[in-house]
């Protein structure tokens, strides 16, 4: 009876511990700057009791601690990461790999098929080495022999010498190049040794997932594994495009650059690119206690030394913390982290670099100048003012440039605020010329009056427009500023600037206008420095 009742208490116990191997399928796929969170669905059939789940194809590149595991109608334990549980993989070779496996087995029977020739003339070499020795060393024996059959032994020995030295020389000629090809033979095999060992193998690829659970009921379960990997990162870019036929337009079309090397493709995955940073500094820094202390000159060599050895126990200055930026992206805002939902399934092989994803467009409508520095410049250039009337911001990228459809550059955006204003250059116009002259005085200085108290500067500023357009111009030019009362500064100019202090700084003059085709126009210049006598102006 004894017997019987532990018979029943065991088929009443759940189901003892077993291993059920499963894998796993990318759902969603959150990109940060600097790495990825990977959402895997695990689905499993296993009976009801302890188990130890093993999921063997997460990335080697898995961050152990930064796991995540849920599950319905499951009881989750402990888990970890193990290399040493990968089961052998029976899935065929990727096609490179396979390519490379028979490339190198076909050097391997080509090197093989070399030494075989090798020996087989050192084996010929051998044996007819061997015969004329044997021949050479061969004596008559008895005294039988007439004169005459000594002489007929003597020429057969000679003869059957002769012919396996000759055996012997004909077989060693073919030697060098026998081992010439088996150099070829051995170095083709390295090189493709070394191809098919700088392959990523699929082995090394993967660690298994190693969770124990409980099951209630018998049948299919799924587990939701999130896990954090760091070979993955995302970038905005930009396309501006800027016309002024029909009015001027500025379309700024959005899109993201992502690359991952994780060593595993997404395959249609819902894709998040994120702005958050998880992997750059988290919590403030820490302020220190600095001591000062007065000491004499001479001991000045043992406060710094021993200032050092105080400070050096104080952790090193933690680098500043990116600024985050807040957006608005159709909707997706989490804090003050700005979240882009990609709307279909992407496919992201592992390897890629920047490949591109389309957002949107955003129309703008924005004032478009010249921009002509003649001091420094012979071409205006256009300029693009625009205010970001789309709610949302432009965060930091590279922007491509394009007017009336042609590329003319790229340059960064550092970010663009909703409501800020900003403006973008779009490149030279050929067509509008600039000139800087400083006529000559009769002193013979060119555009320069000086004295002992006195220098008087005189420029001529010259813009022609040879395009078949009217352009909005923006020149400008400087005058030097002086915050000493000693020394006066002061200017004129034919016509007078639009603007003086323009942009918010001193002596920075601007002058507005419109330049129709084949006009030119020209602006005098005049700045007068004065000082006391016996100073000089530097």
């Amino acid at each position: 009876m004894r017997a019987l009742a532990f018979v029943c208490l065991a088929l009443a116990s759940p189901a003892l511990a077993e291993t059920v191997p499963a894998t796993s399928r990318i759902t969603a796929v959150t990109v940060y700057p600097y790495g990825a969170e990977i959402t895997r669905e695990v689905a499993f059939t296993a009976p009801a009791g302890s188990h130890e789940l093993l999921v063997t194809d997460l990335p080697a590149g898995t961050e152990p601690n930064l796991i995540r595991l849920s599950a319905e109608g499951l009881g989750l334990g402990a888990f970890a990461l193990r290399t040493d549980r990968l089961p052998p993989r029976d899935e065929a070779l990727p096609p490179a790999q396979e390519a490379a496996r028979a490339e190198v087995e076909r050097l391997e029977t080509a090197l093989r098929t070399a030494e075989a020739a090798i020996a087989a003339i050192e084996a010929r070499v051998s044996a007819a080495e061997a015969q004329a020795a044997f021949l050479a060393g061969a004596k008559a024996e008895g005294s039988a022999l007439t004169p005459e059959g000594l002489a007929a032994l003597a020429q057969t020995v000679g003869t059957g010498v002769l012919a396996a030295k000759e055996a012997a020389l004909a077989a060693r000629a073919g030697l060098p190049a026998a081992q010439k090809a088996q150099d070829e033979a051995r170095k083709a095999l390295d090189k493709a040794l070394a191809a098919e060992a700088a392959l990523d193998r699929p082995d090394e690829n993967y660690v298994a997932l190693s969770v124990a659970l409980t099951t209630e009921q018998p049948g299919d379960h799924s587990l939701t594994v999130t896990h954090f990997v760091a070979d993955a990162s995302w970038q905005p870019v930009y396309d501006l495009m800027l016309t002024r036929k029909d009015g001027n337009r500025l379309t700024i079309g959005r899109g993201v650059l992502v690359s991952q090397s994780t060593g595993e493709d997404w395959a249609g995955v819902n894709l998040t690119l994120s702005t958050a940073q998880p992997a750059q500094q988290a919590e403030p820094s820490v302020l220190y206690p600095e001591l000062r202390r007065l000491s004499d000159p001479e001991s000045s060599d043992s406060y710094r030394s021993e200032d050092m050895a105080v400070g050096s126990g104080a952790p090193m200055a933690e680098a500043a913390p990116v600024e985050e930026v807040t957006v608005t992206a159709e909707a997706a805002m989490q804090g003050d982290v700005v979240v882009y939902r990609y709307p279909s399934p992407v496919d992201v092989a592992s390897g890629v670099e920047n490949l591109r994803l389309a957002l949107d467009e955003i129309a703008l409508e924005p004032e478009i100048e010249a921009r002509a520095i003649p001091r420094y410049d012979r071409t205006a250039f256009v300029l693009a003012r625009f205010t970001n009337t789309s709610g949302e911001i432009l965060l930091p990228g590279q922007a491509f440039l394009m007017r009336e459809g042609t590329l003319v550059g790229a340059t960064w955006i550092t970010g663009i605020a909703p409501g800020a204003e900003a403006e973008v250059a779009f490149g030279a116009i050929e067509g509008l010329q600039l000139t800087r002259d400083m006529p000559v005085t009769a002193e013979g200085d060119r555009g320069i009056l000086s004295s002992s108290t006195q220098r008087e500067e005189v420029a001529v500023l010259k813009v022609k427009n040879l395009t078949d357009e009217t352009w909005p111009v923006r020149l400008m030019d400087l005058v030097p500023y002086s915050e000493q009362e000693e020394l006066e500064i002061t200017f004129s100019a034919d016509p007078a600037p639009s603007e003086t202090d323009a942009d918010a700084q001193r002596g920075i003059l601007a002058w507005e206008f419109d330049i129709a085709p084949g006009e030119e126009r020209q602006i005098t210049l005049t700045h007068t420095l004065r000082w006391p006598e016996g100073m000089v102006v530097q």
